[in-house]
């Protein structure tokens, strides 16, 4: 089984990064690909910024699927907690492509009924709360907090991003009584397990669960349907 994993920023520590989550949870057999666009923006933190990122996720995308079939992934993963691109990205790919919003906010809920989001800058609380109503979890959604991170800070040298990170997952446990914690950016993913081994409650890496739910996609046989709005795009000039 082959899984591409697009980075949807332009930041090669990022893409080694996700593509080092991914594998953490490969299952025997399976080959991960972590890929970047050749263009784009160097981190996503803002509406701005998915938009400009959009067009090299699909880059990405249509050079895989332009692949001979035996070298052509069976299933992407889109690193982005945003999930920009993820309805086109669907209609491109023949295989199942899984956001890492989307994915960990189902295993989420597949461990505990309330879960709260741990994002890395305020602006993008309303784009977490966003995605939570549109895949049904609003209700189960409690809570979205910020650290006021940079995205590119979280795997600097010598940052205390770690600390930090945890601190605010402690208090989102503690305050708002949820039974999981949701890590809201790609950046986060290699905090994961020492995190949730601190605070008590399961933390959640949506690279890791996307990763996961792909793979188990591939194995069951299922990609995403054709019947309806992620038919492949007619051709156009």
């Amino acid at each position: 089984m082959r899984i591409r994993v697009v980075n949807p920023n332009t930041t090669r520590a990022m893409t080694d990064l996700v593509g080092r989550s991914a594998r953490a949870v490969a299952f025997p057999g399976t080959t991960v690909e972590a890929v970047q666009p050749t263009m784009g923006p160097a981190s996503i933190e803002s509406h701005y910024e998915e938009a400009l990122a959009v067009p090299g996720i699909l880059e990405q995308v249509a050079l895989a699927e332009a692949l001979p079939p035996a070298e052509r992934p069976d299933a992407y993963v889109l690193a982005c907690f945003g999930d920009p691109g993820l309805d086109a990205a669907r209609e491109l790919a023949s295989g199942p492509v899984v956001g890492i919003a989307e994915a960990a906010m189902h295993a989420a809920t597949l461990v505990g009924r309330r879960f709260a989001v741990v994002t890395s800058l305020g602006r993008t609380v309303a784009r977490a709360r966003e995605l939570a109503a549109r895949y049904g979890f609003a209700e189960a959604c409690v809570a979205v907090h910020a650290c006021e991170l940079p995205v590119l800070e979280l795997d600097r040298p010598g940052s205390q991003a770690r600390e930090t990170v945890t601190e605010y997952c402690r208090l989102a446990a503690a305050a708002d009584d949820v039974d999981a914690v949701v890590l809201g950016c790609a950046g986060m993913a290699s905090l994961c397990r020492e995190i949730g081994a601190e605070i008590g409650v399961p933390v959640v890496d949506g690279v890791a669960a996307a990763t996961t739910l792909a793979q188990s996609l591939v194995a069951l046989g299922l990609s995403t349907s054709r019947a309806g709005e992620y038919a492949p795009p007619p051709p156009s000039p």
